[in-house]
């Protein structure tokens, strides 16, 4: 996988030229090949190189990333959070590549109609950004002015085929989450950590909507986003029947951070400074994280990198 560090032990790979651009060959026999290519090399020393994030976003992967539905929603949330205050660090070449990328998010929620309202905030906050940054003229962007006003239109122009967006009710046969017993479909709403979900899914039918009424459900959520906080500690041990756990939600929520879940993230590795997408499936066949790690134990250096400590990596 690709992965971000200066290794000189970074095989050399084969690519071939799609519509998408240059796409890297990946056959099983030289996965096997590489991993044992690798065994000797443990002795050898890393050295991470000084790098932007304008580098990270131009030689991480996030093209093919939003393609995995597991990492979609953490390259949005990254891509947000660099509308909201990093756009002004990225070089010409970074943006350039930051706006092909987040076409390629927009094309897909229009094709796949997945999480368009994820993407909807992001357009939100970098129109916010861009309209403070070229006509207010609070600071200079890089780039000639015309420019990024063409992108302020191209901005208009995607927030309003999204707002246009009409996803289509899916002809299904057989059983639909209606049909599911209703001890199944409450088991199903308490998996939910977004409160958004479940105030669209309890708008589906009657049914739903009670269930997503349920005060335990807020209260569980309510623990879920907000337990590790001083005052929601007390409050998880009340025993009071009267609280209204949807109503302190929304007023945690105003006050607090709440906990992000992703299905897949960046990886950082302590022992090599090495910035990567750990590759799953080759975790699963040959128990290989991602990339040449040289520590004895690899995968007690690896660690998650949520998309805020991703751009806190590259603050100096």
């Amino acid at each position: 996988m690709p992965f971000l560090g200066k290794d000189w032990r970074s095989p050399g790979w084969s690519w071939t030229k799609t519509e998408d651009g240059w796409k890297r060959i990946i056959l099983f026999g030289d996965v096997l090949e590489d991993n044992n290519g690798e065994i000797d090399l443990k002795d050898t020393k890393e050295r991470h190189g000084y790098c932007t994030l304008g580098e990270a976003l131009n030689r991480l992967d996030f093209s093919s990333a939003i393609q995995d539905l597991r990492r979609f929603n953490y390259v949005a949330k990254l891509f947000q959070l660099i509308a909201r205050s990093q756009l002004t660090s990225l070089s010409g070449a970074a943006q350039k590549n930051y706006f092909n990328i987040l076409e390629k998010i927009v094309r897909k929620v229009l094709e796949d109609h997945y999480n368009p309202r994820l993407v909807k905030e992001l357009l939100q906050d970098l129109s916010s950004t861009l309209h403070s940054l070229t006509i207010h003229g609070r600071c200079v962007l890089v780039g000639n002015v015309n420019i990024w006003l063409c992108r302020l239109e191209t901005i208009v122009k995607w927030q309003q085929e999204l707002n246009n967006l009409q996803i289509p009710k899916q002809m299904c046969t057989g059983m639909s989450f209606s049909d599911l017993p209703l001890h199944m479909q409450n088991k199903i709403l308490y998996k939910f950590s977004d409160a958004c979900d479940i105030i669209n899914l309890g708008q589906a039918t009657p049914t739903l909507h009670i269930l997503s009424e349920n005060n335990t459900l807020w209260k569980k959520l309510c623990h879920f986003h907000f337990s590790d906080r001083p005052f929601c500690r007390t409050l998880a041990i009340t025993k009071n029947d009267n609280v209204d756990w949807k109503l302190m939600y929304f007023t945690l929520q105003k006050h607090y951070p709440m906990k992000e879940q992703y299905g897949d993230t960046l990886h950082f590795c302590k022992h090599c400074s090495i910035l990567f997408w750990k590759d799953c499936h080759l975790a699963l066949l040959l128990k290989d994280s991602g990339h040449p790690c040289t520590a004895n134990d690899p995968d007690s250096c690896l660690m998650p990198i949520s998309p805020q400590h991703f751009i806190d990596l590259f603050k100096f």
